[in-house]
């Protein structure tokens, strides 16, 4: 017996035979029960980030990393602006853009959308757009040709295909004899693209520049100045420092802040989820608590025994304690090991579900993916083991103090 016979006499109750085989299963099923509480906690996080994830990158395949757009005016001259955004050491790629919304109409059909102008070559560093191209390309964007692309479900929408033309019905009107009329302007549906976001898929189109400056009469002249940085989370900062360098007089936005519901509330679910799955934890903890207590009642006389030959309380607090914690620290392990694994592997289960049973457990059409998303984050994994073990030994505390205080004589007298 080379380790203290406090971590000795532990480890001999845990793996107890015979009549004291009972306590063994009763800690073999508290520890299953941290760890599985502890796997579920990793795997719905991991869920959870992996949503998170997804909805920022396809956010930022078709957003720019920060806007800096004029005050209710375009801006002057875009090209020297791009320049001295391009010479800031923080910006990696800049390109103009002009933006203002319309009525697209075919038939009796009719749409709300945003419409965007661009410069093809120049939108291709700020936003993945060329690559989400699902007919035509992005080239045939050409100025005077007063061409289109637009998102599959605005086609599906508006029942068109490419080389379909469509009316594009503009919100400023022109004043004639008659009165008050909208300005319309025929397109040619030349490229469809897909995010796989409904938000962009229906209520996005593109033109190119110079025809989305003749629709809203800017006099040739951007809208504003789509930004990438090397830092996506400093991308305000960086736009607000650039504004402040350009003298004052912009509007600037990033992509956190177009979507901060959507990231909001993901964090708040998550904060709402780790709460109420730790109570999960909690609960399973307190099978430790029954456990000890169990075995604390069934040890009276071996305690008792220990005392009389000089064992001290702190001694038989220490061996109950490790006794608690040992179930509490391998329940911890297996519950970490098979919830970053079983969450790692988590979308190929799905698809085996759904091959296998011929169900769809995401359907495109309800949701914006067709696969289920994981990431597993350290320090999420490291802060759940550490939130267990810290439960698991402040279970422990109460059976073992209760057993340093058990009256030797009383428990013999009965033996």
């Amino acid at each position: 017996m080379k380790q203290p016979y406090e971590i000795y006499m532990a480890l001999r109750y845990l793996s107890a035979h015979g009549k004291s085989g009972f306590i063994s299963f009763i800690s073999l099923v508290s520890m299953s029960g941290i760890g599985l509480a502890v796997a579920v906690l990793i795997i719905v996080l991991s869920v959870m980030n992996g949503f998170e994830r997804e909805l920022q990158q396809r956010i930022l395949s078709i957003m720019s990393h920060a806007t800096v757009s004029g005050i209710d005016k375009p801006l002057d001259d875009w090209s020297a602006l791009r320049e001295r955004a391009l010479s800031r050491t923080d910006v990696t790629a800049a390109a103009p853009y002009v933006d203002g919304q319309g009525l697209t109409m075919v038939g009796d059909r009719l749409s709300g959308v945003r419409v965007r102008g661009i410069e093809p070559d120049m939108e291709k560093e700020v936003s993945a757009i060329a690559d989400l191209m699902q007919e035509g390309d992005l080239n045939v964007l050409q100025p005077g040709s007063f061409r289109v692309i637009i998102g599959r479900s605005l086609a599906n929408e508006l029942g068109v295909s490419v080389g379909d033309s469509m009316v594009l019905i503009l919100a400023e009107g022109r004043v004639t004899p008659a009165g008050l009329m909208p300005r319309m302007r025929t397109l040619e549906v030349s490229g469809l693209f897909e995010v796989g976001m409904y938000e962009y898929d229906s209520g996005l189109i593109y033109v190119h520049l110079e025809d989305a400056a003749r629709l809203f009469e800017s006099d040739g002249q951007a809208t504003g100045l789509r930004l990438t940085v090397d830092d996506i989370y400093l991308a305000g900062t960086v736009s607000e420092e650039f504004a402040v360098e350009l003298g004052g007089g912009f509007y600037i936005s990033d992509w956190s802040r177009q979507h901060s519901n959507f990231f909001r509330s993901i964090q708040i679910t998550k904060s709402i989820m780790f709460i109420i799955l730790s109570m999960v934890i909690a609960v399973a903890v307190f099978n430790i608590v029954s456990t000890l207590v169990m075995v604390v009642r069934d040890k009276k006389g071996d305690i008792a025994i220990l005392q009389s030959f000089g064992a001290t309380g702190k001694s038989i607090l220490i061996v109950f304690a490790t006794q608690g914690a040992v179930i509490g620290v391998l329940g911890t392990i297996f519950g970490l090991m098979f919830g970053v694994l079983f969450a790692i592997g988590l979308g190929d289960i799905v698809m085996f579900v759904e091959r296998l049973f011929g169900i769809d457990v995401l359907s495109e059409e309800v949701y914006f993916i067709s696969d289920l998303p994981t990431q597993v984050r350290l320090a999420e994994v490291l802060k759940i083991g550490g939130l267990a073990i810290f439960l698991t030994v402040l279970a422990t505390l109460y059976p073992a103090i209760s057993a340093s205080r058990q009256p030797p004589v009383e428990a013999l007298r009965h033996e």
